[in-house]
């Protein structure tokens, strides 16, 4: 490929300059594209898409869709206070190394975050991705009791839950799609449901799970765990909603038996869940806050470890260089510190978590009664998170796939379907998507 060819390729252009042709485009993306957590087999290259605005995405062919799939779309497409603050630090500032300097968007970041807290949880660590940043936590946690002269590995954790694509965090999980050829990281003690998902979500349910963590975090006294790492909804495990009280149990648990509690809010952060952090829903801090997908809205990579202050103290007593040996070259990016600011702000002055609280909570209102129709199980859901659960995987698949020729984008973790729009839909968006999965639901059953 010649130069002005590979320049044409490059802005998604023909070589006449005029609009790509979608088979051309999907051709190359077929040749190319190696796409994550993927079969072979699957076509990605089927749905490419071209733009988005507010809630909703238009693919090549000039299809239109809302989008129920990302899980970082927090404030939506082409919003323009963050694509106006992110161009403004491109223009100042575009990349420095957090370990050799610092620049302002990162403290201003990390003075933001720590406004939604107490003032012990004054510090926070900048890294690029969930994955980095639930990798952070352990070695953070690792780092701490070492500090303290009583070195602890053993974690516990939900069998279902999903830390990340490491090696670390493919230890910590039980989920067979991110079973790993190596040793393990670390011990782990997983605790398995004590009932099905779409059992979990009920009051009844609390005592058994609480019961459960209690036998993993006693299982062997000679072998106390360093922490224990929940998601207060498991995402990536079936969708599964954690009975009220959980939280604020679990911490108890931890108190009383000296653990740290790491909470993985990497998807559950900033409104989502109808609170700034899940945790507040029950009142429950952790040790460690492990934030990312809607701290920028997607539209940078980013994420936080915002920890408690008596954990980062006691890394003045590192061994090597008196403080935390992790970071990488573009932890605190600039960019993603302005982009997760201007984020932020649209987050409180538009009120999405109130707004994520009232219409998924209308959602599952008006949804409930898809349960026991046709193949759907049930339906549950937490902030503005429609879980619709069916008998099969292959059921699943089913409704994702009518859904999407309705023009609705979902999701699917295992049996279950979700449903994730961004928090700036308006109440005609959220009622547009029940219908479409109403639609959806029929259409299987018929």
């Amino acid at each position: 490929m010649d130069a002005e060819r590979r320049h044409a390729a490059g802005n998604g252009e023909t070589e006449t300059g005029g609009a790509p042709d979608p088979d051309t485009v999907r051709a190359r993306d077929r040749r190319h594209v190696w796409h994550t957590w993927s079969p072979l087999s699957a076509d990605r290259s089927r749905l490419t898409l071209a733009r988005g605005r507010g809630y909703r995405v238009w693919d090549i062919d000039g299809r239109e869709y809302i989008d129920a799939a990302s899980l970082n779309t927090v404030c939506g497409y082409a919003h323009p206070h963050v694509a106006e603050a992110v161009g403004r630090q491109l223009g100042r500032l575009h990349q420095f190394d957090l370990s050799l300097a610092s620049h302002e968007p990162a403290g201003l970041l990390a003075e933001r975050l720590s406004s939604y807290l107490p003032e012990q949880f004054a510090k926070t660590l900048f890294v690029n991705s969930g994955s980095e940043g639930i990798e952070a936590a352990v070695v953070i946690a690792d780092g701490y009791w070492a500090h303290l002269g009583r070195p602890r590995r053993r974690v516990v954790t939900f069998a279902r839950g999903y830390h990340g694509s490491t090696v670390i965090n493919r230890s910590l999980s039980g989920l067979p799609r991110v079973r790993h050829a190596f040793s393990p990281a670390l011990p782990v003690t997983h605790v398995d449901l004590p009932v099905p998902p779409g059992e979990l979500h009920r009051p009844e349910s609390l005592a058994p799970l609480l019961s459960a963590f209690e036998r993993a975090l006693c299982a062997d006294a000679d072998d106390p765990p360093m922490a224990v790492l929940v998601e207060p909804f498991l995402n990536v495990g079936g969708g599964v909603v954690l009975p009220p009280g959980f939280l604020k149990g679990l911490s108890e648990l931890c108190a009383a038996t000296g653990t740290l509690l790491i909470l993985d809010e990497v998807f559950t952060a900033f409104g989502r869940t109808g609170r700034m952090f899940a945790c507040q829903r029950e009142e429950v801090l952790p040790d460690i806050l492990v934030t990312s997908k809607g701290l920028s809205g997607g539209y940078v990579p980013i994420a936080a470890v915002t920890v408690h202050q008596r954990v980062h103290d006691t890394f003045r007593a590192d061994p090597v260089i008196g403080g935390l040996r992790y970071g990488h070259t573009t932890s605190g990016h600039p960019v993603a510190c302005a982009a997760a600011l201007a984020t932020l702000d649209v987050v409180e002055r538009e009120g999405l978590a109130e707004r994520a609280e009232r219409l998924g909570a209308r959602l599952r209102d008006r949804l409930g009664a898809l349960a026991g129709t046709g193949e759907v199980t049930d339906v549950r859901g937490l902030g503005l998170v429609l879980v619709v659960e069916l008998s099969s995987a292959e059921a699943a698949a089913g409704l994702v796939s009518r859904a999407e020729g309705l023009g609705l984008l979902l999701r699917q973790p295992g049996e279950a379907v979700m449903a994730v729009p961004s928090l700036t839909i308006d109440e005609e968006g959220a009622e547009t998507v029940a219908d479409l999965l109403e639609q959806a639901v029929a259409k299987g059953a018929s």
